[in-house]
């Protein structure tokens, strides 16, 4: 019983470290959005064969195409006038946000019910 609680408690903590993971690379693409020739990073997540912990994989670059923004007068803009923006969508940015705290906040709690469980469980044999 002593070692489900733990390996519990490893599930959640890995969960809320690949989504912290996550939630840093958006919050870069979030302030880099405006950034000339950025791409966005995305993530994917992996599950441990050994262990079955949730690993966040290495980031990799979203490789769809530039948004091309007509300025002139900028000093990167190209003969026509355009110059490269970034591939960030803010919306998509925002959801996945979004989705990534909600996990993360789901591990939590998962974290917090395993821990009190466990206290209990302490609590019991102390009796």
């Amino acid at each position: 019983m002593g070692n489900d609680l733990l390996t519990s408690l490893s599930f959640a903590a890995s969960g809320m470290e690949a989504q912290s993971m996550r939630l840093r690379h958006v919050s870069e693409n979030i302030a880099n959005a405006d950034t000339p020739g950025y791409h966005r990073k995305v993530i994917s997540f992996d599950q441990a064969m050994e262990t079955g912990l949730v690993e966040a994989g290495r980031p990799r670059l979203d490789q769809s195409d530039l948004v091309k923004i007509y300025d002139p007068g900028h000093p990167l803009a190209d003969a026509t006038g355009h110059r490269d923006g970034s591939n960030v969508d803010l919306v998509i940015e925002i959801a996945d946000a979004r989705e990534a705290q909600r996990s993360y906040e789901a591990n939590l709690r998962m974290f917090d019910q395993t821990r009190q469980m466990t206290q209990s469980l302490f609590d019991l044999l102390r009796r």
